[in-house]
């Protein structure tokens, strides 16, 4: 009687067990039917259930009809989710296994894009932040994984928002040098500054954010007491940019507009770290940059 007993306790356990799988019902009864389930899944935006049944079709199904698809969907499944490292590693991981698929492109557009989402956060989304301010690491994680696309893939059905959100990257990615090369300024290591702007000009030619780069240079080499130098970008930006903030009224360039005065010994001593002023620096975005004309000036 008592074999009896946990023979049917044993059976009930097994059936439970089989009709639940992470707290939801697998109701198939073949690779189709798990594909169709999770594309629905998909479809309602039922982001968590789709990675569930996806993950649950190439297990079961590793060689099967919608093997390769159901592996290209839940890149997608992760990405949705919110989590683009998972969606990274999944667009790795097809890549590895299937480098030549028609398809493949995708996966590579796949990374820039988690990347390209990664620092997007809620407060973004109700408190307006200079996103050239911040970290650049995904920005340039994104550019490397765009441009992988279109140096393979130059003929992709993806290649053409790749093409407009690089653009935005290395706007931003060339602001942000210009930041820290008055952040630089504000401390005093003025080679520093030299060296931020001469990296805009080597890998961001043509962004907003040139102007400000021979600015900088300009600025940088006349404080490091290397005129000539300094004389040679003048005569480039007056050339190309002469309508830039740091010509005065009578189109000469203003060495104090970047507010680099004369520092305190206090600032000197400390680098700056304890000097509280802070720097108007360079910053010609609402006269070069469309995306920031007739809108209040950016805060440094």
């Amino acid at each position: 009687m008592r074999a009896s007993v946990f023979l049917l306790s044993g059976l009930l356990i097994l059936l439970l067990s089989a009709c639940s799988s992470n707290g939801e019902r697998q109701d198939y009864t073949s690779e189709a039917d798990l594909y169709e389930q999770a594309m629905g899944q998909l479809n309602s935006s039922r982001w968590e259930s789709a990675i569930s049944s996806l993950q649950l079709l190439e297990e079961h199904f590793p060689f099967g009809k919608y093997a390769e698809q159901a592996q290209l969907e839940l890149i997608y499944a992760y990405y949705r989710s919110g989590d683009p490292d998972a969606a990274t590693a999944s667009a790795d991981r097809f890549i590895r296994l299937h480098p030549q698929h028609r398809n493949v492109d995708y996966a590579y557009y796949m990374k820039g894009l988690a990347a390209y989402d990664k620092d997007e956060n809620f407060l973004a989304t109700i408190i307006p932040l200079d996103q050239t301010q911040r970290d650049p690491g995904a920005a340039r994680e994104s550019l490397a994984y765009f441009t992988q696309l279109l140096n393979r893939y130059p003929d992709s059905s993806y290649a053409q928002d790749a093409k407009k959100r690089m653009l935005y990257l290395r706007n931003r990615l060339a602001r942000y040098e210009i930041h820290v090369a008055n952040y630089y300024f504000k401390r005093g290591a003025y080679l520093a500054s030299v060296k931020r702007g001469q990296y805009v000009l080597e890998n961001y030619q043509g962004t907003p954010s040139t102007p400000d780069a021979l600015a900088v240079m300009v600025q940088g080499y006349h404080l490091l007491g290397m005129d000539e130098l300094s004389d040679r970008n003048l005569a480039v930006l007056r050339l190309n940019y002469p309508d830039h903030p740091a010509f005065d009224n009578n189109g000469e360039f203003n060495f104090q507009h970047g507010d680099v005065e004369e520092r305190s010994w206090v600032s000197k001593a400390t680098f700056g770290l304890f000097d509280k002023r802070d720097p108007r620096g360079f910053d010609s975005r609402r006269v070069y940059d469309p995306q920031y004309q007739d809108t209040p000036r950016a805060s440094q």
